[in-house]
């Protein structure tokens, strides 16, 4: 008797237990009903309308795109990648204090990371040609549109048959010091796209023109450095040569200087006239 009575107490306490658990679970699946109805009505999303991926225009043909998209996404690689290696070094990498002097890296690192995340809402690129710039001056590769379209990019059939792929740094002879900055198309990309106002905020701009000149610039005057076009472009793909091209060799070179003959001064007209150049929105010319 003694045994049944302890079970039946048992059992009562184990109901009295058990009840107050059922009453919270229909509460949580009245609440579930709930939250389901409010689902209909309009939700704040900060995010909405962030558009992360540059655009490419319809005037671009299948085979075009495929080059163009290609040659965008390797521009936000090596965008991606100059920002991380000035997150994890810092002022202890050569190639940072090289670049950009002493100063703060945040500078750097903030426009690497606007050419990968900044909202890109009408930052177009396109393959036609509504300037007639292509059409008409001499070895031009594409140009930034300026105040005809703040936000487009014209990539001329130049662009198309003489850049490179990122998977080719290092070889063909290349190094940064003696070739051109615009070989790939990351690196020709990552100059159009910061003469974009919706990414450079119109404050990144051209200070020096070439290595010699970027360098000096971290020497003389770094405060412009994390704001020079070049210096931007250089450190990116230098850090890229050495750290994922070439790991641990790179291939920087060093300036070559040379007599300079007759025939070279010749050979440097001939080169000046076919630099490719593009137009500021006050309407001044840059040539690369």
């Amino acid at each position: 008797m003694m045994f049944k009575s302890s079970t039946v107490a048992l059992l009562l306490v184990s109901g009295a237990v058990a009840s107050p658990i059922w009453a919270r679970e229909a509460k949580a699946t009245k609440t579930e009903s709930a939250s389901k109805a409010s689902d209909t009505a309009s939700v704040y999303d900060w995010s909405d309308g962030w558009t992360k991926d540059y655009t490419v225009h319809q005037s671009c043909n299948a085979t075009l795109r495929h080059q163009l998209v290609d040659g965008l996404n390797e521009a936000v690689q090596l965008a991606q990648h100059a920002k991380e290696h000035l997150l994890r070094f810092g002022n202890e990498s050569e190639f940072v204090t090289k670049y950009f002097g002493n100063g703060s890296t945040s500078g750097p690192i903030g426009w690497y990371d606007r050419i990968v995340n900044a909202d890109k809402t009408g930052v177009i690129f396109r393959c036609d040609d509504p300037d007639e710039n292509c059409a008409t001056q001499d070895a031009w590769a594409g140009h930034w549109r300026g105040e005809n379209a703040t936000s487009e990019t014209v990539i001329c059939p130049l662009s198309f048959e003489i850049r490179r792929p990122l998977s080719s740094v290092c070889g063909l002879g290349y190094n940064v010091a003696n070739s051109k900055l615009n070989t790939f198309w990351a690196t020709d990309l990552m100059h159009r796209i910061l003469h974009v106002p919706v990414i450079s905020e119109s404050i990144v701009d051209h200070y020096a023109e070439d290595y010699p000149e970027a360098l000096e610039l971290a020497k003389t005057d770094p405060s412009k450095s994390p704001i020079d076009s070049d210096t931007l472009q250089y450190f990116a793909i230098d850090v890229y040569a050495y750290d994922i091209a070439a790991p641990g060799v790179g291939c920087t070179g060093k300036v070559e200087k040379a007599t300079e003959t007759t025939d070279d001064k010749a050979a440097a007209t001939t080169t000046e006239a076919a630099k490719e150049c593009h137009t500021h929105s006050d309407g001044a010319v840059h040539c690369s």
